[in-house]
């Protein structure tokens, strides 16, 4: 059997590992999540939620992913303290390949768009400075560009999503040490450095002050529980839980890491990085006198306007865009390595098959149909939403929180004492008193939060 292959080292691995949970998650939809849900309200739970909850569903994953060193289905399969484990675990697997198809289907036209605004600013049929404009930059501008280069233009998307999903092609050929560990070494620092340039610049705007009240006053009356199924869903989304991601790549790590480090370490990496992410985008927003709760088209459509009232604002909305390209493909590639991994191990398809089928696929029944949404198909609706924004709140509010659910219940009940066992592996040689407290807390604290949550909030919204 060949030996699987294993991260260089813990840098890359956490580098890895943030490059998969920073994307979106924490640049598009961690603002416009609390523009729409309180501000600062928003934020506090979702700190409180990344330490009460995504750090022990990140062990939880790390225990699943290097125990079996293997694919994210197989992973809840073979024994456990001595008795073989039925093969019905194995739906979660399937589960988190449904959820990750998901995210893919509307991640990568995101991509899409992204490019086009990147374009457009590049060759300059998008200005956002008033000395290019006979009139000045507002809403109408902004929405008549969205609707013009993104809604109405199908076929442009379509072209600047094939690109991002042929940038993505080339990265997964070359392996997941050779391809993903390499680019994201190089991608990371890149992304955090653009993201100090903006949030720096818009700190020290006028009237920034009042962004920065709104993004961290929080505002007790805007806490429900509608609130926590919004931020449960989005602790799961910034760190890649709940369809397979961290299972996938933990199968790649050394039985000598210590888990409760490289856990830690990457959920406050992820925090700190959405935390910045606010502070980017809300002081320009007051600044330019503009509202947060735009939702979705906070970024398209909302923050080029800010951009436009800024010296060189042209040159930082590149930047600023740029910074969503890289912290987009650093996660789409590991989320495409879970299908790969996947039909690669378990199917025994060659990997250039594996890449092509997985690609492939997406693209055709999941990244056209978001495609056409914003336009020959914007009538289609599944629970009332498009068929973009179905196939977000289905994977993120729906598939995710109920994988991630049934994990802790693998892990807490099925697997039990070899769950400890893994806990520990390059912690301590002997069962420890912290791995016997986790794992009481995944089994009946964390399963009757995300239920509670889930259930409350999930038949509010519906």
């Amino acid at each position: 059997m060949k030996q699987r292959q294993t991260w260089s080292s813990r840098l890359t691995y956490i580098l890895t590992v943030a490059g998969a949970t920073i994307g979106f998650g924490a640049t598009w939809r961690f603002p416009y999540m609390v523009g729409e849900h309180g501000g600062g309200a928003y934020v506090l739970v979702f700190i409180l939620a990344m330490i009460l909850v995504g750090i022990p569903l990140i062990l939880v994953e790390n225990v699943i992913g290097r125990r079996a060193h293997c694919n994210s289905i197989d992973a809840f399969g073979g024994m456990a303290n001595g008795k073989k484990i039925s093969s019905i675990w194995k739906i979660i697997g399937y589960m988190g390949l449904i959820g990750a198809f998901g995210i893919l289907a509307y991640y990568m036209v995101l991509g899409g768009w992204v490019i086009s605004y990147v374009a457009n600013l590049i060759l300059g049929f998008f200005h956002l400075s008033d000395l290019n404009l006979s009139q000045p930059v507002d809403k109408a501008l902004t929405l008549h560009f969205f609707q013009t280069h993104i809604e109405n233009s199908p076929f442009e998307i379509g072209i600047f999503t094939f690109i991002f999903v042929v940038i993505n092609w080339v990265i997964l050929k070359k392996g997941i040490i050779e391809g993903i560990e390499r680019s994201v070494k190089y991608l990371m620092p890149l992304l955090f450095l653009c993201l100090i340039a903006v949030v720096l610049r818009n700190l020290f705007l006028e009237g920034s002050a009042d962004g920065i009240k709104f993004y961290l006053m929080p505002d007790f009356s805007a806490i429900t529980p509608e609130l926590f199924l919004y931020v449960l869903g989005q602790v799961f989304f910034a760190l890649s839980i709940g369809f397979g991601v961290m299972i996938t790549l933990s199968s790649h790590l050394s039985k000598d890491e210590n888990l409760i480090k490289t856990a830690s370490i990457t959920s406050v990496i992820n925090t700190i990085i959405a935390v910045l992410c606010g502070f980017m985008i809300f002081p320009a927003l007051f600044s330019a006198s503009l509202a947060p709760d735009s939702g979705p088209s906070l970024v398209f459509q909302t923050l080029p306007i800010a951009f436009s009232r800024m010296h060189f604002g042209t040159i930082f909305a590149i930047v600023f865009f740029l910074l969503l390209i890289i912290a987009a493909l650093t996660t789409s590639i590991t989320i495409y390595q879970v299908l790969i991994s996947v039909l690669q191990e378990k199917f025994r398809f060659s990997k250039n098959a594996a890449i092509n089928s997985v690609l492939g696929f997406t693209f055709i029944l999941g990244n056209l149909p978001c495609i056409l949404t914003y336009g020959p198909w914007s009538e289609v609706r599944f629970f009332g939403r498009n068929i973009f924004d179905s196939f977000d709140f289905i994977s993120g509010n729906i598939f995710f929180i109920i994988t991630a659910f049934l994990s802790c219940i693998f892990v807490g009940w099925v697997l039990k004492e070899e769950a400890l066992i893994e806990f520990d592996r390059g912690f301590s040689k002997k069962p420890s008193v912290l791995s016997k407290i986790w794992l009481f807390y995944i089994r009946y604290v964390i399963v009757l939060i995300i239920a509670i949550i889930f259930l409350s909030g999930f038949f509010l919204h519906i």
